[in-house]
């Protein structure tokens, strides 16, 4: 695997940096070794057909697509009996978010997602899915009422970003991701996560702090387009295709990047017959909430924890220059970190 090359990598320069400077890199060294162990357990190998059948802008397009099932969707058929509720208690209710509790077979669950439309004016009225502060305020509000009665939280994805205009900045859109994000890593009730289509930014991030996240096979996460990626980087967006590669935002990166726990499989006429895939999926959700609704509730958030904290590692450039341990650490000893994303 690519990624255990680079941490080996890494291992090998701390360890020469250790001897050099008399400097105790044990703990950071244990770590990268850890995630080594827990990489070579993901077989990434199984998925190697799967991943190479369409480019990563390819996938890009297939999660654009209109006719693709979106969260709603998913909501409808998976939770049975579903209550839709309303409003943040504080400001309004945003139409972009859609929440509320049903049923995952016989165990009651709240379920909230992103909602996105299949036409142009269905689109327009729910803001394409990009949700206002308000919208992640009722999803928090829906979360802590999951924990009040013991519900576990299903979060379904599918967004280009958070709304950016002006109302939601007058609003706090940053104070209410950030909350939202300090509120779900702390939820005493299993959450999880489905990534259904595009997962942009932190308009995604604020719905995917969870004890375990799953990408549809052809949906994509991102902390930006590839358009304005290549519009940063290239000061060129037609070199978004390019830049597609480079952010690492299929499923199968991110699952081998141990940022995602699993990739659910599409049939290829998931967007005209989604109803098997939407079995699976359900069948999947209804073992694993089975599993974690065992869980005291320290394990439960130790456990979210610690899957975040072992998320990604740094990689050190090897380098000639010596410093003594009362010099600051040249700068570009960290040249390298974006080589690990394909950046030059």
């Amino acid at each position: 695997m690519p990624y255990t090359n680079k941490i080996r990598k890494t291992i090998k320069n701390l360890e020469k940096l250790s001897e050099a400077q008399e400097m105790n890199f044990d703990e950071e060294i244990a770590s990268l070794e850890q995630k080594i162990t827990q990489l070579n357990k993901r077989e990434p190998d199984k998925w190697k057909e799967a991943k190479n059948k369409h480019t990563p802008w390819e996938r890009v397009k297939i999660t654009r697509s209109l006719e693709r099932p979106k969260p709603n969707d998913y909501i409808v058929n998976i939770t049975k009996n579903f209550i839709e509720f309303h409003g943040d208690r504080l400001t309004a209710d945003d139409t972009a978010i859609i929440g509320g509790i049903g049923y995952l077979k016989d165990i009651p669950v709240t379920a909230i997602g992103t909602r996105r439309g299949k036409e142009l004016k269905e689109n327009m009225r729910v803001n394409f899915g990009m949700a206002h502060p308000e919208g992640y305020r009722k999803a928090l509000r829906l979360a802590k009422q999951a924990e009040k009665f013991n519900r576990p939280v299903l979060f379904f994805v599918d967004t280009p970003g958070a709304f950016c205009g002006i109302e939601a900045e007058e609003r706090g859109i940053s104070e209410a991701i950030a909350r939202n994000l300090y509120e779900f890593s702390d939820l005493q009730v299993p959450v999880f996560t489905i990534i259904t289509g595009e997962g942009g930014s932190g308009g995604a991030l604020g719905l995917t702090v969870a004890n375990k996240i799953y990408m549809m096979e052809n949906a994509t996460l991102s902390v930006i387009s590839p358009e304005g990626c290549a519009s940063i980087l290239f000061k060129d967006s037609s070199k978004a295709e390019e830049a597609a590669s480079s952010l690492k935002l299929t499923p199968y990166d991110l699952y081998e990047l141990t940022i995602i726990d699993e990739i659910i499989p599409e049939k290829d006429d998931f967007e005209s017959k989604p109803n098997e895939t939407f079995k699976n999926l359900e069948k999947i959700l209804y073992k694993d909430v089975s599993q974690y609704m065992l869980m005291n509730t320290k394990k439960l958030c130790d456990q979210r924890y610690e899957k975040y904290r072992n998320i990604g590692f740094f990689e050190m450039a090897e380098s000639n220059n010596t410093f003594s341990q009362t010099t600051k650490p040249q700068p570009n000893i960290f040249k390298k970190i974006g080589e690990m994303f394909g950046f030059k």
